[in-house]
């Protein structure tokens, strides 16, 4: 959730008895993780209000067709999770929920979602990668001015995962989003200028940096290993009302990079101004990619050298926000979305068919749902 006001970290945070790592046992008859978020379902990352310290995180069974609401807060009670979940990601058999107002990633067992321990000293943290066992990467905004609403350079941070600790920080482009770890290398977006920063995992230095539309806000990376990038293009706003003017606007843009050499394969441009690509995903297989164009989810095929024509999804005439989230079930293929009517109140979750695009039902979670963790 992107906000023009300075994001702070809070100042109480909940203490932990005990700084052991607790590892889930082995179930003997599927020779599988135990715990009671541990496969079989969805885990659902809901932002929750701006500075009301309500994030919260939803489990949906596959099993008795259910969502649980207030997982996290069952198992933590009274440990509150913190203020705005900009992203949760599972390595391993740990969970990690980037807290973004509060300046923290909070760690917890991904298959009974009790806390372990918290990633401290961080600025606005937005999206978490693990690379292996020992170390991750956390984006982080940076230098933001109240007068022009600009940020600065943001950084990456990198992670010991062994002690949760920042090890060092690498600078990159303006307002850095997504993640995506392929040959040895970190790509990031930096969605607040018009680069894709390229890292070497192993020396945490900056190669090089891939220049873009302006605007990348998402990354996916198909069966072809080609990196793809999702840009909004020069969006100017109108002063009355804050809406997009089409007129004086550029179009968004997915770009095709290749990851071996870190050069632009092809450009794909949109037909109008005002719309921006945004949440792109993959399937299960990565020759499928989704993504939210004009309140509406398209199917691209990775091979394809076109920009699909009609939408997958089309719910027509939407609330704003719209779709504040995306996810493909790698079992299924099914499509989830997460409803935002607002960030306030709490929001849906609504399953679609991949072949038809029709809605198969919906269920209530939390304030903006805006990502899903399947297991």
């Amino acid at each position: 959730m992107k906000k023009i006001t300075r994001f702070r970290s809070l100042l109480f945070s909940a203490a932990f008895a005990s700084c052991a790592v607790v590892f889930a046992s082995c179930d003997k008859a599927s020779d599988g993780p135990t715990g009671e978020y541990a496969r079989n379902g969805v885990l659902i990352s809901n932002e929750g209000a701006f500075t009301k310290s309500n994030a919260s995180v939803s489990f949906y069974s596959h099993d008795s067709r259910s969502v649980e609401n207030e997982a996290f807060k069952k198992v933590n009670n009274p440990l509150v999770l913190g203020d705005v979940l900009q992203h949760l990601s599972v390595h391993g058999d740990r969970a990690f929920l980037v807290m973004n107002n509060s300046g923290k990633v909070t760690v917890a067992n991904a298959n009974t979602l009790k806390a372990e321990g918290e990633i401290t000293g961080l600025n606005a943290p937005r999206y978490f990668t693990a690379l292996n066992e020992d170390k991750g990467y956390v984006t982080e905004w940076l230098d933001y001015d109240p007068v022009t609403y600009a940020y600065g350079n943001g950084r990456v941070a990198v992670i010991d995962l062994k002690t949760l600790t920042v090890s060092r920080t690498i600078t990159v482009g303006v307002q850095p989003e997504q993640l995506v770890i392929s040959g040895g290398k970190l790509f990031v977006a930096n969605s607040g200028g018009s680069t894709v920063s390229v890292i070497n995992t192993a020396t945490d230095a900056v190669e090089t940096s891939v220049t873009v539309n302006e605007g990348p806000n998402s990354l996916a990376l198909d069966r072809n290993n080609v990196l793809w990038v999702s840009s909004r293009g020069k969006k100017v706003y109108n002063p009355a009302d804050w809406s997009v003017s089409e007129e004086n606007s550029t179009p968004g843009t997915l770009t095709k990079i290749n990851p071996g050499n870190n050069s632009v394969s092809s450009v794909l441009t949109f037909s109008r101004n005002a719309p921006s690509p945004s949440k792109l995903t993959v399937n299960d297989s990565r020759d499928k990619l989704y993504y939210v164009y004009n309140n509406r989810v398209y199917e691209q095929q990775v091979n394809s050298n076109s920009l699909a024509t009609k939408p997958l999804i089309d719910r027509g005439t939407y609330v704003p926000y719209g779709f504040n989230g995306l996810g493909i079930d790698p079992g299924s293929g099914m499509i989830y979305a997460g409803k935002a009517p607002n960030f306030t109140s709490n929001g849906w979750v609504v399953r679609y068919n991949n072949q038809s695009g029709a809605a198969v039902d919906s269920f209530q979670v939390g304030i903006a749902p805006n990502g899903f963790v399947f297991r």
